[in-house]
């Protein structure tokens, strides 16, 4: 796959993995490991371009005496999500296109 591509990818899967409620690290990875295997670095590099983009906002909590980064949607990084779907729907007329060999 394209490395573009799969950087695009793998930022929708850590948005959409967070969508519903706030989450940390490890969790992410745990949720996203059926559909994809990051390692820690990966998920925090996405992580911090993801807030450097202002697609996320993160807070510390404390949780068995160690800080922990809970990362929080923001509406921009719902909106990349819901304009990642419209370009899918482009991009899956033209695999099909491609498919049917024309």
């Amino acid at each position: 796959m394209d490395a573009q591509l799969k950087r695009g990818v793998l930022d929708i899967c850590v948005l959409t993995a967070i969508k519903n409620e706030d989450s940390y690290g490890y969790k992410i990875i745990k949720d996203l490991k059926p559909v994809v295997s990051l390692s820690e670095s990966t998920l925090y590099t996405i992580l911090k371009r993801l807030e450097d983009a202002k697609m996320l906002v993160v807070r510390s909590e404390e949780h068995d005496g160690r800080l922990r980064r809970y990362y929080h949607i923001t509406e921009s990084g719902l909106k990349r999500i819901k304009d990642f779907m419209d370009e899918w729907k482009d991009l899956m007329e033209i695999y099909s296109f491609i498919e049917r060999g024309i």
